[in-house]
């Protein structure tokens, strides 16, 4: 019979959920998958993309990990791919190869003033919070008065551990450095600006609803921004999400404000114009332009503008694919250009012969875990029904990768080795009555994995 030797390129959940219905696709050869990621541990944006005070979403690394554990597929840790292993590896001891790299960048922001000292993009403040081993242990919070522009669920996720109390942080699984600089952190109120008005919001009711549960943290909202058009009062009264919004913004509206030590400002109809400059080089404050609804389900501008002052920006308005070496790559929409998974050259419009795409690397950071398996599952039927421009590779023994991977000293991290630091983590929370404490020094994982 014959077998595919697949090599997966990310072991976040669009690439173990590819893995998974692969394995368990209906087919007619045998299947060998080695998962290579370049973090030591898996669950990608699961594990460093999604706040620590989230426990719900994190549940989903437990069906993960349900996957991992049943022992069929290999998974090789702080493995780069273009580094520690190349498109011609793959090609040398692989039939085919999926990209399921995700989406870490942040979009840009056209502004001027959005390189500024103190403008960020959100996902260096996400790495941060969540510990990521890639990014400095320290983050600057010596601003009383901060900005986040986006309307989606990032957005809220950055306002929301931007204006809560280090110490009702504890719980999670923050690590020591995150929560030591938010525990000395300054910030005071934190505005979140959106271009569009409440009932045209993307993030979800259970994001918002967090929102309000938050202590000691007052949410402040503008009555200028209710004064609803009729797209919008058509869009509370037909969709389910768009009226549970409303409801929970109408709440906080009836609540009195100003006992609170933070406040958390929720502004509409707001176009970013600029971000403006203390004179030596610092975010000093950011500049609006008043839009409304142009009856259309859009906006356009008022012609009024207006400024508040702050000491830092943060950019939450979507993330945003990687190139890959030797991968066609489409730099406007930030993904690698596929057909339903297979990946296309741009010059040729031709299908590239055993490269495969899955997750956002294949349609953009938008739509849930859901949207992540229909992905996979279309990706892999194209793999199942393309075995004749399968590549033949060399080397396809399973031994072989390995034999590479020592050859070159890279000190890779395997299944078991997870399951090393995942105990590790945990048993640093148990004296704290943690979930766990996350290690996030790179070298301190690798140490941990590999049993040194």
């Amino acid at each position: 019979m014959t077998k595919l030797r697949l090599a997966v390129v990310g072991a976040g959940p669009a690439g173990i959920y590819a893995s998974d219905i692969l394995l368990k696709a209906e087919r007619k050869f045998d299947v060998s998958i080695d998962l290579f990621e370049q973090l030591p541990a898996p669950y990608g944006l699961v594990r460093y993309g999604v706040a620590p005070d989230h426990p719900r979403i994190k549940g989903i690394i437990n069906a993960l990990r349900d996957v991992l554990d049943r022992g069929d597929i290999r998974i090789f840790g702080n493995v780069r791919y273009g580094e520690d292993v190349t498109l011609d590896d793959l090609k040398n001891h692989y039939n085919a190869v999926i990209f399921a790299t995700g989406a870490i960048r942040d979009h840009s922001l056209d502004v001027p003033g959005v390189e500024l000292e103190g403008s960020y993009g959100a996902a260096s403040f996400v790495n941060w919070y969540d510990g990521h081993p890639d990014v400095p242990r320290e983050w600057p919070l010596n601003h009383k008065s901060v900005a986040v522009v986006g309307n989606g669920n990032v957005a809220l996720d950055v306002a929301r551990v931007l204006a809560k109390h280090a110490d009702d942080l504890l719980p999670t699984e923050i690590p020591d450095n995150v929560y030591e600089g938010l525990q000395a952190s300054q910030v005071t109120d934190v505005h979140v600006f959106g271009r569009r008005g409440p009932a045209q919001v993307k993030f979800t009711p259970l994001e918002l609803r967090e929102l309000g549960e938050l202590n000691d943290v007052d949410m402040v909202l503008y009555e200028e921004d209710f004064d609803y058009d009729e797209a919008s009062k058509q869009a509370i009264a037909s969709n389910k999400q768009v009226m549970v919004i409303d409801r929970i913004m109408t709440k906080w509206r009836e609540r009195e404000t100003g006992q609170a030590s933070r406040r958390l400002h929720l502004h509409f109809y707001a176009k970013p114009l600029e971000v403006l400059d203390d004179g030596q080089g610092n975010v000093a404050a950011f500049r609006y332009e008043r839009t409304r609804p142009d009856g259309e389900g859009g906006v356009e501008g008022t012609g009024e503008i207006r400024e508040v002052e702050i000491g830092q920006l943060y950019r939450a308005i979507g993330y945003f694919g990687s190139p890959l070496d030797g991968i066609p790559f489409d730099k406007k929409l930030g993904i690698v250009p596929n057909h339903e998974g297979r990946v296309m050259d741009r010059k040729t419009n031709e299908q590239v012969h055993g490269v495969y795409a899955t997750g956002w690397i294949k349609r953009g950071p938008i739509g849930l875990i859901g949207h992540t398996k229909s992905d996979a599952m279309e990706t892999v039927s194209h793999i199942i029904n393309d075995q004749g421009n399968w590549w033949t590779p060399d080397s396809p023994e399973e031994q072989a990768i390995v034999d590479l991977l020592d050859e070159r000293g890279v000190e890779y991290t395997d299944l078991d080795g997870w399951h090393n630091l995942d105990a590790h983590e945990v048993a640093l929370g148990e004296p704290h009555e943690r979930a766990r404490i996350k290690v996030v020094p790179r070298d301190e994982m690798v140490k941990i994995s590999r049993g040194k």
